[in-house]
């Protein structure tokens, strides 16, 4: 499947929903978001991935990314990630870095 990142804005926290499959294909795109969704300064970052299938390491280097850009003040929201995704996340340890919910 086809990966795609889209961003919405909401008061103060950026939304970005990821679909299909994260690699090293697909990365930019969702760096793109991430750094649009920088420039409005949200209190929460706020990551949708019920729908993302697959994550890969380039995917993982993007978090890190996001986590970096935002700054410490702003939370980072992975919502609905799938077990694979999920699997990533906590093998790395980058589940203790993010919020994990089931749904936002």
């Amino acid at each position: 499947m086809a990966f795609t990142s889209s961003l919405e804005v909401k008061d103060d926290a950026a939304l970005i929903t990821l679909t299909g499959e994260l690699d090293a294909a697909s990365a930019n795109t969702f760096k793109d978001s991430v750094e649009q969704a920088a420039t409005h300064q949200p209190k929460r970052l706020v990551l949708l991935m019920a729908n993302l299938e697959y994550m890969a390491s380039a995917g993982l280097r993007v978090l890190i990314f996001a986590k970096q850009k935002m700054g410490s003040d702003v939370d980072i929201y992975v919502v609905g990630a799938q077990e694979g995704v999920l699997e990533t996340l906590s093998k790395t340890g980058f589940d203790r870095s993010v919020i994990l919910a089931d749904s936002y």
